[in-house]
């Protein structure tokens, strides 16, 4: 059996990990810059709270309900992710974590004797015990089907386990989902599939396999066996490389000037080099890229540049060094930009490239000094030692979080204080 762990409700429940009073409380967390609605608690979903809901359009309700609202802590969010992906870990050897708050499991691995659902119900438990975070489980002979049960696990209520093995509960159940809806199936897939009459993942599963492989893909068809109980897609235990790195923001104010935006593309550069050392990766290629106000389009204006580089590279000065000279071709002037970011493309292994035949940097002595950097930072915390060109923490363009939570577990100065 496969199962698909999934979080509840994943960032607010983070929140309520560490303030136990939120909890039967309607709790909201907003996107970069306290935008939108990106994660919401079933009270506040009870008072119609949509997701991505912009916050100026539920502040009413908001105000009126007495809705908790958290800017994004992705600190804290990351290391409790990590928390209940090393306690499923130590339920089964095989899990393929697939998104910050849902992994998939192999059951028959996890050396247990008894019932699945048993089994399902004493992982919930166990993570709950030891990280404080509510999961719902789904399980199927495929992964497929276990993403179709860990739907119905949600509505379950107090269980949220559910398991799908075949027979009239499984047909049931995907008699009742949309095509549309099956994992995998995105919208330029499902228009193919209700063109051809084909409107339920049922529908889907019962759909002629030549049809569905010379009209689709083998990917569709592929979902089809899934559907049907035969497992095509294996577990992922060990994570692909990385293709791309990206950050960007969406600015605190709207910025005109082009210091500005080269500062905020050298802190956006400095997170970005860090990513790519730490997968023991290179980049050789840069690629920034700036933006107005999308909602405003006939002032909209989207600006990029792209630097081959000519030798592979997870130097922080030297990649900063092209995204300020990217920027300034990028950039035009009058714009009052909203957001940027950079791109680190065709990544490749870090081990010592040959160097061009004019190159003369001193790649060793940067390389030195980088490391130096992020052992401090490791030690000291994040921002402990900076590069100049990145700006310092009080600068306008960062990012609004006018209500974010302490970044309980992973600041010292931050932790958790108990009044007895």
């Amino acid at each position: 059996m496969f199962a698909v762990v999934d979080c509840d409700n994943f960032y607010v429940e983070c929140e309520r990990v560490f303030a136990p009073a939120l909890r039967r409380r309607p709790v909201v967390v907003l996107s970069n810059n306290d935008g939108c609605v990106i994660s919401r608690s079933a009270e506040a979903k009870a008072l119609g709270i949509g997701m991505g809901a912009p916050l100026f359009q539920v502040r009413d309700v908001v105000s009126e309900q007495g809705v908790r609202v958290f800017s994004s802590n992705y600190a804290l969010y990351g290391d409790m992710s990590g928390r209940v992906m090393q306690t499923l870990a130590s339920l089964s050897p095989e899990v393929e974590v697939y998104s910050i708050d849902e992994a998939f499991v192999r059951f028959d691995a996890a050396g247990r004797k008894g019932k699945p659902l048993d089994h399902a119900h004493a992982v919930r438990e166990r993570i709950r015990r030891w990280t404080g975070v509510p999961v719902s489980i789904g399980l199927g002979p495929t992964k497929t089907l276990a993403k179709v049960a860990v739907r119905l696990a949600k509505r379950s209520g107090a269980e949220s386990v559910y398991s799908l093995d075949g027979g009239a509960a499984t047909e049931e159940a995907l008699a009742n989902l949309a095509v549309g809806e099956v994992w995998g199936i995105g919208r330029k897939r499902a228009r193919v599939l209700h063109d051809a009459g084909i409107e339920t993942a049922l529908g889907l599963s019962r759909a002629d396999g030549r049809w569905l492989r010379r009209r689709l893909s083998i990917v569709t068809l592929r979902t089809a066996y899934e559907l049907r109980g035969v497992s095509c897609l294996p577990l992922e235990c060990c994570p692909r490389p990385k293709r791309s790195i990206t950050t960007s923001r969406s600015f605190g104010r709207p910025v005109e000037t082009l210091p500005e935006i080269q500062e905020a593309l050298a802190y956006f550069v400095t997170k970005a080099a860090e990513k790519l050392r730490r997968a023991r990766l290179a980049a050789r290629v840069l690629h920034v890229f700036l933006m107005t106000n999308r909602f405003e389009p006939e002032t909209f204006y989207a600006g990029a540049a792209t630097v081959p580089l000519s030798v592979p590279t997870d130097l922080t000065p030297e990649l900063i060094g092209h995204a300020r000279g990217a920027a300034a071709r990028a950039f035009r002037e009058g714009c009052q930009y909203r957001k940027a970011g950079v791109m680190l493309l065709d990544l490749v292994d870090a081990r010592p490239a040959q160097a061009g035949l004019f190159d003369d940097r001193d790649r060793e002595r940067a390389r030195r000094v980088v490391r130096a950097v992020d052992e401090i930072n490791a030690r000291l915390g994040e921002g402990a030692v900076r590069f100049g060109a990145a700006g310092g923490a009080g600068r306008p363009w960062r990012t609004r979080c006018e209500s974010r939570s302490p970044r309980y577990t992973t600041c010292w100065r931050e932790l958790l204080t108990l009044n007895t």
